[in-house]
């Protein structure tokens, strides 16, 4: 499993498309958030926060984290490496996971940057350090729980198909039913009171975390919907 982890982060970076992905993202971040003008701008806030960033980083991930995992399984299929790696002497659920950490590593290398925010706003606030540090904790938490959730239907999706820019199409499409999708359907009432269905969201959970609360129940959703998705995508693996 190391083996299939160290080679998917090497393959990332063997090309220019690593540091691409990885580069779009800080840069969109960093735009946003300290240059263009509007509701996500810090400076505009007129707050020592970083609710900005971590409102607007879920909707960059929905597309970053299907860019890194969109050839996890679809170029094994296409170049014919698939049958070759499932005969190696490890299980098949060893093989989804060191693809699935070698993708959320890869993530997590660019969320490290992003720690300059939160020492930026620090010295930035009035007094220094007029900043709500367990709210920004909690936050960076439910980032990390979402990332998981959200790599897990990338590696799923790179199953489905040989071509990378579909698997990327179909993980987006999963990835914002599962973040927006039950919250959007939450606020209509054609079938009834649907607003539970709000809770079956990504949303609901990683706004409860942003709050800085660490609630298990929000936890064992990320977790469960992380290893639902691993699990469909053994199943797949095993049936090719």
């Amino acid at each position: 499993m190391l083996a299939i982890l160290k080679k998917e982060i090497n393959t990332f970076f063997a090309s220019p498309i690593g540091y691409l992905v990885i580069g779009v993202f800080l840069l969109l971040n960093g735009l946003f958030l300290w240059v263009f003008k509007g509701d996500f701008n810090i400076f505009n806030n007129g707050v020592a926060s970083l609710s900005s960033f971590f409102l607007l980083a879920p909707w960059i991930l929905i597309f970053l984290v299907p860019a890194v995992t969109m050839r996890s399984f679809s170029d094994e299929k296409k170049q014919g490496t698939l049958e070759l790696l499932v005969t190696k002497p490890i299980s098949h659920f060893q093989i989804v996971l060191g693809k699935y950490f070698g993708a959320f590593a890869l993530i997590i290398l660019a969320l490290i940057p992003t720690l300059l925010y939160v020492y930026s706003v620090y010295k930035l606030g009035s007094p220094e350090g007029n900043l709500d540090m367990g709210s920004t904790i909690g936050s960076y938490f439910g980032l990390l729980f979402l990332v998981a959730a959200y790599t897990a239907i990338g590696v799923f999706a790179s199953t489905l198909s040989d071509n990378q820019i579909v698997a990327f199409i179909i993980a987006v499409f999963i990835c914002f039913f599962m973040y927006f999708g039950f919250e959007g359907l939450s606020n209509y009432n054609v079938f009834g009171d649907l607003v539970y269905m709000e809770n079956l969201g990504m949303s609901a959970h990683y706004n409860s975390m942003s709050r800085g609360v660490i609630d298990t129940r929000d936890l064992v959703y990320f977790i469960s919907i992380a290893l639902a998705f691993l699990f469909f995508t053994k199943l797949r693996i095993q049936k090719q």
